[in-house]
């Protein structure tokens, strides 16, 4: 398997130079060179603390050995399920950000926590998991999920905005945020730039809150196709730098037919976690004092491939905690939007009606409020698209 995956990923390497300058690690930069530190970066033992944050990532791989999904007779995901894997390691850190902190690091010599325990059993390999590959497949139906079958980012990020609305047995919502999926236009289909719409989200938490909060957590997801057949050389920089937004959550994408989960950047590297490794099911326990080993869902391996390599056809993850976090969001995007010399990775703007780009001058607590009277019989977003990934082709 790990022969198949580098024929497809290309030789992966796990040096790490100090002359390449610092890491960006989802939105933490970890102080690797010589250079003196400044304010606001982790600077304490520079590549220790970079390998301790980066083994304290999820790692969710194929599996072999689960419960057959559905009425079909495959137990394991195996050449298929990487794109389904990188996207549930994705969700999964935002559920870590929300629960723990961004600041958590994995316990080397005490039980681990109750809540990084509650994450991992969404994700278990069975219909019991709200989280799973079988809820998965069964929430992307419409989008063209189907065991067996390689799918792509576009559908992915659909998938999850259905599944995250699937109330369980005790009528409650699984996931613990608001979830927008940010598109060209109101239906999702090919045009430019995905536009991250201020008033768009607040009626994603207005909804997601059932009326009851103006704002709520809010996990967004943009879906991109930034070439043919390789990402066109003027987006790299902006790749990049949204590694240094602090409500980064990486990129799920790799090669075609071989997704990762970017989680970091130095210079021109890429570094992810790699979900082509085969390991037999894990059943994890609630219980802290006696828990089931949860080092498969781990790795201290640190591979990167060049940042210029990856699949053009990709999506991008940010958790904003508030209303504060997200103003802040906006602000950064609208800020990386004005250096793109016209050529964004997607804009910001207030509403659909107003198209006017939000600048980063413009972004403040006060204009992008909204009162719950602001959103009588709101529709549920967008539920019906194309199957397609190549929506956007810039």
């Amino acid at each position: 398997m790990r022969r198949f995956q580098e024929r497809v990923l290309g030789s992966s390497r796990t040096d790490i130079s100090s002359s390449d300058g610092d890491i960006w690690l989802l939105g933490v930069c970890h102080k690797i060179s010589q250079q003196e530190s400044s304010g606001g970066v982790d600077n304490s033992n520079g590549l220790a603390s970079f390998e301790q944050d980066f083994s304290s990532k999820i790692l969710v791989t194929y599996r072999k050995g689960f419960d057959a999904i559905g009425d079909t007779k495959y137990t394991s995901d195996v050449h298929w399920g990487c794109m389904l894997r990188s996207s549930q390691m994705l969700v999964a850190q935002a559920l870590l950000f929300h629960k723990l902190g961004r600041s958590w690091r994995k316990p080397i010599d005490k039980p681990p926590d109750k809540e990084y325990i509650d994450v991992l059993q969404l994700f278990g390999d069975s219909e019991a998991s709200a989280f799973s590959i079988h809820n998965l497949l069964q929430a992307g139906k419409g989008y063209g999920l189907a065991v067996g079958s390689w799918v792509g980012p576009y559908a992915m990020c659909r998938t999850w905005e259905v599944l995250a609305r699937k109330k369980n047995d005790l009528g409650e919502l699984p996931l613990p945020m608001a979830i927008y999926v940010v598109s060209g236009d109101e239906d999702g289909e090919r045009g430019g730039a995905p536009v991250v719409c201020i008033e768009d989200a607040s009626k994603r938490c207005f909804e997601f809150s059932s009326g009851l909060a103006a704002w709520t957590p809010l996990l967004l997801l943009v879906p991109l196709v930034l070439g043919l057949d390789k990402v066109n050389p003027r987006y790299i920089p902006l790749l990049r730098s949204t590694f240094k937004f602090p409500q980064s959550l990486g990129i799920m994408g790799g090669k075609p037919g071989a997704s990762t989960y970017i989680i970091g950047a130095q210079n021109e590297k890429a570094f992810y976690l790699d979900p082509h490794d085969v390991q037999q099911v894990v059943n994890i326990s609630g219980d802290t004092q006696e828990p089931t080993s949860t080092s498969s869902y781990h790795c201290n391996i640190m591979r990167h491939i060049p940042l210029d390599s990856i699949d053009p056809s990709l999506a991008i993850g940010f958790y904003c905690r508030d209303k504060d976090d997200f103003d802040d969001f906006c602000s950064q995007a609208s800020k990386l939007a004005e250096e793109s010399n016209g050529a964004p990775l997607f804009t910001v703007t207030q509403s659909r009606s107003f198209s006017k780009q939000v600048t980063s001058n413009d972004v403040s607590g006060d204009n992008t409020g909204f009162q719950e009277e602001d959103f009588p019989g709101m529709d549920r977003g967008n539920d019906t698209g194309t199957n397609e990934d190549d929506w956007q082709l810039l």
